[in-house]
């Protein structure tokens, strides 16, 4: 019986140290949500991440709490030769990251614990045991690995609808369920239902038209497999949201009502 009661005791006191924990993380992100950057801060940030510089004030407003909320709950890591993380590179890939977050439910990536950053491409083993030359991955056990050459030129050109930052964390949202699948977390089986009839006959015809030579607004890479066309497809959704819009208009409103916004808007 004593050792019942012991049980429950300890059961009871950790369940208390749960919700505990959780409200103090709670009050930390209220508080960080309401804090801005100042005008130093925003300047060189829209110098090296020109969409910043388009945003409606009050997505901007909500990225720049988003983005402390981010820095303070995520760790960023020096690889590679890079002597240090600047606080200037914190910010920058911040914006780039919780842009996906801006007008929607979210759990500021719960998975991810880290941000290794590298100063430019670098080689990672391949599964056939080969090295290949990376810009970027995500990884489902809490960390994305960037290359800040390809995110400061990415940043700097907000219209040729290559994006690294941005390519790897719908990765990040896409992985939450533990499958990296194209499909991220959506509201309802109807949501699904539809997501589902849009982008395959998207990735149908995207891979067709690869097949017969063509151009196509969505880099060819999307054309690995699901996962990557949703990827691709998100940079090409904030860099290029016009044409996204004409050539794959399902895939557009899909993207638009999954991330809450249209970019078209805001040139």
């Amino acid at each position: 019986m004593n050792g019942m009661v012991l049980v429950v005791a300890v059961v009871v006191l950790i369940t208390l140290g749960l919700v505990a924990q959780t409200m103090i993380t709670r009050s930390r992100r209220r508080h960080s949500m309401t804090l801005r950057l100042n005008e130093e801060q925003r300047h060189a940030l829209a110098e090296d991440f020109r969409l910043f510089a388009r945003l409606p004030e009050g997505i901007r407003d909500e990225l720049e709490g988003l983005m402390h909320v981010f820095m303070a709950e995520k760790s960023f890591e020096a690889c590679g030769g890079l002597e240090f993380v600047s606080g200037h590179m914190q910010r920058v890939i911040s914006a780039q990251a919780c842009l996906l977050l801006v007008n929607r439910k979210h759990d500021f990536y719960r998975k991810l614990r880290s941000i290794l950053l590298y100063p430019s491409a670098y080689k990672a083993k391949n599964e056939h045991g080969g090295e290949d030359v990376r810009l970027g991955e995500s990884w489902n056990s809490g960390s994305v690995i960037l290359a800040w050459e390809s995110v400061i030129s990415n940043g700097r050109n907000d219209e040729d609808g290559h994006h690294v930052t941005l390519h790897e964390f719908a990765h990040q949202l896409d992985q939450v369920d533990g499958v990296a699948d194209g499909v991220p977390e959506l509201s309802g089986q109807g949501s699904y239902r539809e997501w589902s009839m849009a982008f395959g006959k998207a990735f149908e015809r995207f891979q067709h038209k690869l097949d017969r030579g063509r151009r196509t607004v969505i880099d060819p890479y999307g054309a690995t497999n699901p996962a990557e066309f949703f990827a691709v497809a998100t940079e090409t959704f904030y860099e290029k949201p016009a044409q996204l819009r004409k050539h794959y208009p399902q895939v557009y409103q899909q993207l638009s009502l999954y991330y809450q916004v249209d970019p078209i808007e805001w040139d």
